[in-house]
């Protein structure tokens, strides 16, 4: 086996023991855990957009938005985050309209504002944060896996040549059909399936992290960038590992925040799943 791949599966061995023990414990560790992927991913993001070249003092603003967010939701004040983060983006934009400088800030303010937040409001400290933390990684680590493995075995059109060449539409889809069984396989475990919906949000969500591995390849893409970083041996950096994460764990956020303002009661094992993260 090569150096390189050896490499590669014990940081994903080690990775993977980190946020499934994190997860499990919840509360603060898990709180923890959320706002150090979100503070590296700003920092991968302001290197990639070269912020801190171009825009040393938006940069900092960016930071500074980042830095009380993850203070708000690591003393567990998780209704005062997203105010937080909005007044962060409108400040940061404001600066972009004032100082004629780069959109890039105000998009990585709310792109690493929302992977903390989302993280950690989803685990939350109950057995229904678990089990919906555990279903959200189930369909994004089932459509990943399966996707890289089903398009280089089938292959065919591509599906996004200009962004991404390596992905093709047969992986797309055999990922999403895949991630949706790992989905639904995990809420089985806990729940009956009474509710035709639990699908169709496992689907969502495998859509939501294929778009969001796309994304990233398309800024990486956009500057001329291979990795976001070298901060994980033989991965990369740790956008390379949570864009698919980041989008399907902002979606199922959405999805929770519409059940609330639809008034959908705590009725099926639809809506406990959804209004309990």
């Amino acid at each position: 086996m090569q150096r390189e791949l050896k490499l590669r599966i014990a940081s994903g061995i080690v990775l993977a023991a980190i946020a499934l023990g994190a997860t499990w414990a919840g509360g603060f560790a898990f709180q923890l855990l959320s706002v150090a992927i979100g503070l590296l991913v700003y920092y991968e993001w302001s290197t990639i957009t070269r912020l801190v070249e171009r825009d040393f003092q938006g940069n900092a603003v960016g930071w500074l938005s980042q830095v009380v967010i993850a203070a708000f939701v690591l003393m567990d004040y998780m209704s005062y985050s997203l105010p937080v983060l909005a007044a962060g983006f409108v400040l940061s934009a404001l600066w972009v309209l004032i100082k004629r400088t780069s959109w890039w800030l105000p998009a990585g303010v709310a792109y690493a504002g929302l992977t903390s937040i989302s993280l950690a409001a989803i685990r939350g400290a109950d057995y229904l944060g678990l089990i919906a933390m555990l279903f959200v990684f189930a369909v994004v680590w089932g459509t990943d896996i399966f996707a890289y493995f089903i398009g280089r075995a089938v292959g065919g059109p591509k599906l996004a040549p200009a962004i991404s060449p390596g992905k093709t539409w047969s992986g797309a889809i055999g990922g999403a059909v895949c991630g949706v069984v790992a989905g639904v396989a995990v809420f089985m475990a806990h729940f009956s399936l009474d509710d035709a919906r639990i699908p169709i949000v496992a689907l969502l969500l495998s859509v939501a992290s294929q778009v969001g591995d796309l994304f990233e390849s398309f800024v990486k893409r956009r500057f001329g960038v291979k990795d976001s970083s070298q901060l994980i041996p033989g991965h990369g950096g740790v956008m390379d590992r949570v864009d698919g994460l980041i989008f399907a764990a902002v979606a199922a956020l959405l999805l929770v925040l519409v059940q609330i303002l639809l008034g959908d009661g705590r009725n099926g094992a639809f809506a406990s799943l959804l209004l309990g993260l």
